[in-house]
């Protein structure tokens, strides 16, 4: 921001002191959203609230219908994305590998729901494209400065 002048340039510092803040945010919000979405689709929380699939075993079939064979194999690494590098991401831990886990995720979501459009209501590409950009943010950027990868002082 240095570099840039801004219309009003006392916001220079507010911009500053909460552009951590903000990229923390973000990262949290990224990472949590993804377990809503995994106890949904694989316990069965939140019924009438889309597909709802509700098991290990269902979404295993429906990957192998959808082309992911074995469906079970493939079921396991978006159990533990959602699961596993999902809340990782949003704490800032292992925030890199747990971003290239999600940004895949979100990748293939991309592949296989840009047959039904862009919008969301009609299980479009819209929020699997936000994911996969907010995530790749992370892949480049870590955890930022409040993150747990910067309070234990390494990163990937």
């Amino acid at each position: 921001m240095a570099d840039t002048q801004l219309i009003i340039p006392e916001l220079g510092s507010l911009y500053r002191a909460l552009a951590p803040w903000a990229e923390a945010l973000l990262r949290a919000g990224i990472g949590l959203a993804l377990i809503p979405h995994a106890l949904r689709l694989f316990y069965g929380y939140f019924p009438g609230t889309g597909v709802n699939i509700g098991s290990f075993a269902k979404f295993a079939e429906i990957l192998d219908k959808t082309g992911y064979r074995p469906g079970r194999y493939w079921a396991v690494p978006v159990f533990i994305t959602e699961f596993v590098a999902g809340p990782l991401m949003a704490v800032g831990l292992f925030t890199r590998p747990a971003a290239v886990a999600v940004t895949i995720l979100m990748f293939l979501s991309i592949v296989d729901h840009i047959k039904d459009g862009y919008f969301w209501n009609t299980r479009g590409i819209e929020y699997p494209a936000m994911w996969t950009l907010g995530a790749l943010y992370f892949v480049f950027h870590g955890g930022g400065a409040i993150s747990l990868d910067r309070l234990i002082g390494w990163e990937f």
